[in-house]
């Protein structure tokens, strides 16, 4: 009895990973086929990998797409898990005014949806600043003219690095995490830190760091992919195509033309897996135990 329940929960597993891999699948086998094959139901492979994967190089410039997102996901990657270590380091070791309250609008922040923050964002970050400082100071002068009226300034980054990297830098999921996990921590380690006269920048560098590998690795990965699948704030805010990201490039090789190569398109989406997988393969321990629930933590 035993034996043939494990064999039909072996079954149902094996099912349900064959049916979350199919669309992988699928676009692996039809990046191997010519163009005639790709329309057709046939999903036997072809022997045309190389030469969709050269053509979506030189043809396509998803190199420079995929440039463009490494670029962008390292650098949010990074800026975003160390701001949010230093964040959890305050509200847990430092003393403030209304410490209570500042975590709980950091929390309120993960109740917005992406969507209501669009427009003034992209408000803020595409309007140009203000040609002089009088200028500037006239303006900043009219609290009424700030609260109740359009945002007249902003950053002038349109189409640049900086309109992808900087809104994303602050993280409300990754501060909250930190938080947690210095929370688990015993206190007596801080207050020896304190009597060795280490200072707050030596207790982070070298205690907390080397006891949150586990948590920094596990919001690697998360932010990592999905800085890297996102589509529709870099459509909105850039509008220089080498300076786009590989999920919209994706969206410009398929074009609007009835003579799409969708043998390039599928080569195309195969190679943009590669980035998040690796990163996902090499920091795959330091997640599973980044979220696991042990003593240890």
């Amino acid at each position: 009895m035993g034996i043939r329940r494990n064999w039909l929960t072996h079954l149902i597993l094996i099912v349900a990973c064959a049916v979350v891999a199919f669309p992988i699948l699928f676009a692996l086998v039809k990046s191997t086929q010519i163009r005639s094959a790709v329309l057709s139901p046939s999903l036997i492979p072809g022997d045309q990998f190389l030469t969709n994967v050269r053509n979506v190089f030189l043809n396509a410039n998803l190199l420079v797409f995929m440039r463009n997102s490494f670029i962008v996901a390292i650098a949010v990657t990074v800026g975003k898990t160390t701001l949010s270590l230093m964040a959890g380091m305050a509200l847990v070791y430092f003393r403030f005014p209304f410490k209570r309250g500042v975590f709980g609008l950091i929390l309120l922040t993960l109740m917005m949806p992406v969507e209501v923050l669009i427009v003034p964002l992209f408000d803020v970050i595409s309007l140009q600043p203000p040609h002089t400082w009088a200028e500037f100071a006239a303006w900043i002068a009219r609290p009424d003219k700030i609260l109740f009226e359009p945002a007249r300034y902003g950053f002038g980054w349109a189409n640049t690095y900086l309109a992808m990297i900087v809104p994303f830098l602050a993280s409300a999921t990754g501060t909250f995490l930190f938080r947690q996990h210095f929370m688990a921590i015993p206190r007596s380690l801080a207050d020896a830190a304190r009597i060795d006269g280490a200072t707050p920048w030596q207790f982070l560098q070298r205690v907390l760091v080397p006891m949150s590998w586990n948590t920094i690795g596990a919001l690697a990965v998360i932010e990592f992919v999905y800085i890297w699948n996102q589509y529709l704030w870099p459509k909105i805010i850039i509008r220089r195509e080498e300076l786009q990201v590989v999920q919209v490039g994706l969206n410009l090789i398929i074009g609007t033309g009835e003579g799409v190569q969708w043998g390039y398109v599928m080569a195309g989406v195969i190679l943009s897996l590669v980035p998040p997988l690796v990163v996902f393969m090499l920091l795959q321990e330091q997640f599973m135990r980044g979220f696991a629930l042990s003593e240890s933590k």
